[in-house]
């Protein structure tokens, strides 16, 4: 049985064609039905919501996030951890994520794909899948991450990760520790492999994406730079014109320069808005221990008592942000860098990523200042807390 029509009405709705302030959204049984005009007769009995001029933009898809709400996935990879972080996210307009598992156990990454499947079984709002980030990962390009824990991917590995699977699977390695065959092995089973953490050459980096590796994990950081006679992996990048980059859009990790510089060589669709969130973000608490370390944010920066990054305490309504004010990008790119084009990464586009009839029904409602005043996931309303 269909469930009552509703309405989104009075709001400025980035549609595939662009603003529009002339379209009522209609949502039934948790998707997009329409985009209809003010004199369409199905408007007659429906239930309405005003949004008073707002912007109703596509939910966010954050697909590096890897805790929120106080919460780190590595910590304790269960359900009820994934509806914690994903609610966190939510106040700042995430309508679907990967919790991500930095570099861990065999014993941990098993429990994690597990807790994915489990809360994608049980209907937790936002969770699309896992981003396993590590442990086939290089030394020398470690991060934050446990380099102890580090070495290559076995047969179980393999087993496990290429199982069928309720979610999307994205696995960030370095492909100097990955041979192009097992890329695409992995690739094949429908595995997202984005390549980052890595030391590799020019040359390493194309045999990855010749073999099947679609993105790039955190453009820029903890990768081999470009240079004049080495390309390295952010030339690869930026070269190679069919996969997607991942940018973190806070202000500290990367500069907007360098930002500018790697969308304008891209073509359109192939930037990404990333989060690489951590427990702070949702949270009233500015600290939280990773690998035996406490991580502090300061001045909006995670990091060590080294200074080593760690992660960050950006949400996605933030890099929308930044995307507009830092960056200069029109608020309709920013928005589909956090949207749209991660939706594609994913393979998601034919039910996620924009306002369309056929989509989910999955939006973000932002005020002027581009901070969020709502979040809809399955046409279901979560005001910002």
């Amino acid at each position: 049985m269909s469930t009552p029509l509703l309405a989104l009405a009075h709001g400025r709705v980035l549609t595939p064609e662009g603003l529009r302030e002339d379209v009522v959204v209609l949502v039934r049984d948790g998707h997009v039905l329409a985009l209809a005009d003010a004199a369409d007769p199905r408007l007659t009995g429906a239930a309405r919501h005003d949004l008073a001029g707002a912007l109703l933009l596509p939910g966010f898809i954050d697909v590096q996030v890897n805790g929120g709400g106080g919460l780190l996935f590595n910590d304790a990879p269960t359900v009820d951890t994934l509806r914690g972080i994903a609610a966190a996210h939510r106040r700042f307009g995430t309508t679907g994520l990967l919790p991500t598992l930095i570099t861990d156990t065999a014993a941990t990454m098993r429990a994690a794909l597990e807790a994915v499947d489990a809360a994608i079984a049980q209907g937790v709002p936002g969770i699309l899948g896992i981003h396993v980030e590590g442990p086939f990962l290089a030394p020398a390009r470690k991060g934050i991450h446990d380099a102890s824990l580090f070495r290559a991917p076995d047969a179980d590995d393999l087993r496990v990760l290429t199982a069928q699977h309720r979610g999307v699977v994205m696995l960030t390695l370095a492909p100097e520790q990955v041979d192009p065959g097992t890329i695409a092995r992995l690739a094949a089973a429908g595995v997202r492999v984005s390549l980052g953490h890595t030391g590799a050459d020019y040359a390493t980096a194309r045999a990855a994406l010749e073999a099947g590796a679609s993105g790039f994990t955190h453009l820029y950081n903890a990768m081999t730079p470009l240079g004049s006679r080495e390309p390295g992996v952010v030339g690869a990048a930026l070269d190679d014109p069919g996969s997607w980059c991942g940018l973190i859009v806070d202000g500290h990790h990367v500069h907007p320069a360098a930002l500018r510089v790697a969308i304008t060589a891209k073509p359109p669709g192939k930037c990404v808005l990333i989060t690489d969130a951590m427990p702070p973000v949702g949270s009233e608490r500015p600290d939280y221990v990773l690998n035996g370390q406490t991580i502090v944010v300061r001045d909006g920066i995670c990091m060590n008592d080294a200074g080593v990054l760690a992660g960050s305490a950006l949400d996605m309504a933030g890099a929308v942000r930044n995307a507009v004010n830092l960056l200069g990008l029109p608020l309709e790119e920013a928005a589909r860098m956090a949207s749209a084009y991660p939706a594609e990464w994913l393979g998601l586009e034919q039910t996620h990523g924009c306002i369309a009839p056929g989509q989910r029904a999955d939006f973000a409602v932002l005020d002027d200042t581009l901070h969020v005043r709502e979040t809809w996931i399955g046409g279901v309303r979560y005001p910002a807390m």
